[in-house]
């Protein structure tokens, strides 16, 4: 017969382990609800229980002992594997939708003409969409997946590439341009983003294709770059743009894109924790956004 393990109290591990992750009691009782007491007490019971000092007690502060050093890592993990399966087993009713957050521009240009394909594909899962210029925070649960830009690495979430992005001049056909030099007959149209460490704009793109003779900073701007679209749309201009958020316009011929050369952006990335990546729902999300995104 299997003997019973010989185990200290769940109470008392669970305060050794946040006491631990955070060096201070006064931290892990913040955690816990309970008072600083409570936790100096259950981990009192844990030491002499194990017969073994797992702190060392400093004025305003606490550090490990060899033995707790040693024990940490290892109850860290487990209690992490027993949360991870807890949340496995959580029905998906618990949950009214999945929420995917991305950016307005993402939002609007990627995931709002696909929403008949997430419906046909997975009707029993509810879908809400979040789009937000800033970065949503995923462990607070103000969403359960994200599409984010940039380069990463994002803490403490489970992340993975769906695309990379690429910036090239559209412009509409009307204005029948053929080779670079002709923009300089042209209106240039310019985005004014946020991140300037992520914004292709015209200095850059006159750089790469080895043109001198044009002001770079001329032209219209607009701080919302569907705008900047409706612009090159309507023909006031020639705009340097997110081709994959054109794509649309250019496989209809609204927009042209007439010449390169094109500039690399960064990827977007599925971002999402590690709890919420295993659920089915969100698996499916997940799986959307790969269909979304692989045209």
């Amino acid at each position: 017969m299997n003997q019973p393990r010989k185990l200290p109290p769940l109470s008392a591990l669970r305060a050794f382990e946040a006491a631990a992750r955070h060096l201070s009691f006064q931290k892990a009782a913040e955690e816990l609800a309970v008072t600083p007491t409570a936790v100096s007490h259950q981990i009192r019971l844990l030491e002499q229980t194990l017969g073994l000092p797992l702190f060392e007690r400093h004025v305003r502060r606490v550090s490990l002992t060899a033995a707790g050093a040693h024990l940490y890592p290892v109850l860290r993990e487990g209690l992490d594997n027993f949360a991870h399966a807890i949340a496995e087993l959580y029905p998906q009713s618990r949950r009214k939708a999945v929420t995917v957050t991305a950016t307005t521009l993402f939002t609007a240009r990627r995931l709002i003409p696909a929403l008949g394909q997430f419906q046909q594909a997975w009707p029993q899962f509810e879908l809400r969409l979040y789009a937000s210029d800033d970065a949503v925070d995923l462990a607070g649960g103000a969403a359960d997946i994200a599409v984010r830009y940039g380069s990463g690495p994002f803490p403490g979430l489970v992340s993975e590439p769906l695309c990379r992005e690429r910036f090239g001049v559209v412009c509409s056909p009307s204005l029948r341009l053929r080779q670079p030099a002709d923009l300089r007959e042209q209106t240039l149209i310019h985005s004014e983003w946020r991140r300037k460490d992520v914004q292709p704009d015209w200095a850059r793109w006159c750089a790469l294709a080895g043109i001198t003779d044009i002001d770079v900073e001329a032209g219209l701007r607009f701080t919302d770059e569907s705008h900047t679209i409706q612009a090159a749309i309507a023909g006031h201009g020639v705009a340097i743009t997110s081709l994959i958020h054109v794509e649309d316009e250019l496989s209809r011929g609204v927009l042209v894109h007439p010449f390169g050369p094109v500039l690399d952006g960064h990827a977007y990335h599925l971002v999402a924790t590690q709890d919420n990546m295993a659920c089915e729902d969100v698996q499916a999300v997940r799986d959307w956004l790969r269909a979304v995104t692989s045209g």
